[in-house]
């Protein structure tokens, strides 16, 4: 951990914990210092990555679909339907995604297939600079968010994570996607 971040010994997440200790003693309580920490966290990093993007001039649906193109790898282009499969939205909400890239000159859109139904999206070359350059931006910013825990720290933060996510994951029977 880094000198400039020493914990708090206590926090807003103890103060909680422990009223509903007093209010309602014998209740399992101990997940409070978990999940509202990581609610409260990712309150916090969606926040920042709002006021990232709009810094780097560049909105969250459209880094999120030029970013899914770019790590599709060469030749960049992935079906309408697998991008709103990774991006965890609707194939209507990328078709709104996809018109605005495109009129913006980020992507082409071509009709594949067998029977020339599906659509495959392509990243343009100006669409490739910019998802290039703004994620440049946007990782450099976020990699300072985490100062505060040294290397050590932050692998077994990663390692946990991945436990409680991959549970939960199986629990809800979400997909677990890119």
């Amino acid at each position: 951990m880094s000198d400039s971040a020493v914990p708090p010994a206590e926090d807003g997440v103890d103060r909680i914990q422990r009223a509903w200790q007093r209010e309602r003693p014998g209740m399992p309580v101990e997940s409070i210092g978990v999940i509202t920490r990581i609610w409260r966290i990712a309150k916090l990093l969606d926040d920042e990555r709002r006021r990232t993007d709009a810094r780097i001039g560049l909105d969250a649906p459209t880094r999120d679909l030029l970013s899914t193109l770019r790590r599709s790898g060469p030749p960049y282009r992935l079906s309408a339907g697998e991008i709103a499969r990774q991006c965890l939205v609707s194939a209507g909400a990328i078709s709104q995604r996809l018109t605005r890239a495109e009129q913006r000159g980020l992507v082409r859109r071509t009709k594949g297939g067998a029977d020339g139904r599906s659509v495959q999206v392509e990243l343009t070359e100006q669409g490739h600079r910019l998802i290039e350059d703004r994620v440049d931006d946007l990782l450099r910013h976020e990699e300072t968010l985490l100062t505060s825990l040294d290397v050590s720290q932050r692998e077994q933060l990663t390692g946990l994570l991945r436990v409680l996510l991959s549970d939960l994951t199986g629990r809800f029977g979400a997909d677990d996607r890119p």
